[in-house]
């Protein structure tokens, strides 16, 4: 089987999840945090080398207060179960969005986490907090202005290449396949740059409720598709 070398994930679904289960949607993104360990564990067991979740949305501000303070709190509390697993697995972890619009506190765990894991040979594992894809572009944009402005980039020399150096995601390859759990079909603001030529899949399956089965069901149906670039087939 042709193991895609990048995966990317849409973690849906944690409050319906609950929902069904008669608990808060609180209950639902725990057992959705806890569910990201295992993921991480079987992905790297078979053979994925960079695993890329959308964690937190720039969006995300706008729900309940405090759903969103319990949100920060299990940000915290996973910060430091991280790095515990990261220690065991040999995982790198990254943190891509916009830490600024973070607490002090939770950005200073984000720095510890990814210098401790930085020289790990494990996973590359990302996770995307406060993150928007629009924003991210603005953001790159805004630096490419200043460092022209600066002299430290010529005008006119612009590339794909050049631009995805500017992006959170620079030094990482573009993903070969995009999960989005719970059903819905829309990008919502995640990647919109690094997923050109990204191949989907969409499950019902809320995430907490995400398997090391279904991870291989959605493996089996990429490697079902005709990969092509430019209307050539990939070889």
């Amino acid at each position: 089987m042709n193991i895609p070398r990048h995966v990317a994930i849409i973690l849906d679904g944690n409050g319906r999840w609950a929902k069904s289960k008669g608990m808060p949607r609180n209950y639902g993104h725990a057992q959705g945090s806890k569910n990201v360990e295992v993921i991480c564990e079987e992905a790297y067991k078979m053979g994925i080398e960079y695993l890329t979740v959308y964690a937190f949305s720039t969006e995300n501000w706008k729900r309940p207060k405090d759903e969103v303070d319990a949100l920060m709190k299990l940000l915290r509390n996973y910060m430091k179960t991280c790095l515990k697993t990261a220690e065991k697995n040999r995982m790198c972890v990254r943190v891509i969005g916009d830490k600024t619009g973070l607490d002090e506190d939770i950005r200073n765990r984000i720095d510890e986490l990814e210098r401790a894991t930085a020289g790990n040979d494990g996973l590359h594992f990302q996770i995307a907090l406060n993150y928007g894809s629009r924003d991210e572009i603005i953001r790159a944009v805004n630096r490419i202005m200043e460092e022209v402005k600066t002299g430290k980039l010529e005008p006119g020399r612009m590339d794909e290449e050049t631009f995805s150096s500017y992006l959170d995601t620079k030094g990482i390859p573009e993903p070969d396949l995009l999960i989005r759990t719970s059903g819905e079909q829309r990008l919502s603001n995640f990647l919109l740059w690094q997923l050109a030529y990204t191949e989907f899949y969409i499950t019902d399956v809320h995430w907490p409720a995400f398997t090391k089965e279904e991870l291989i069901k959605a493996v089996e149906a990429y490697n079902k598709r005709e990969r092509r670039y430019g209307l050539v087939k990939e070889e």
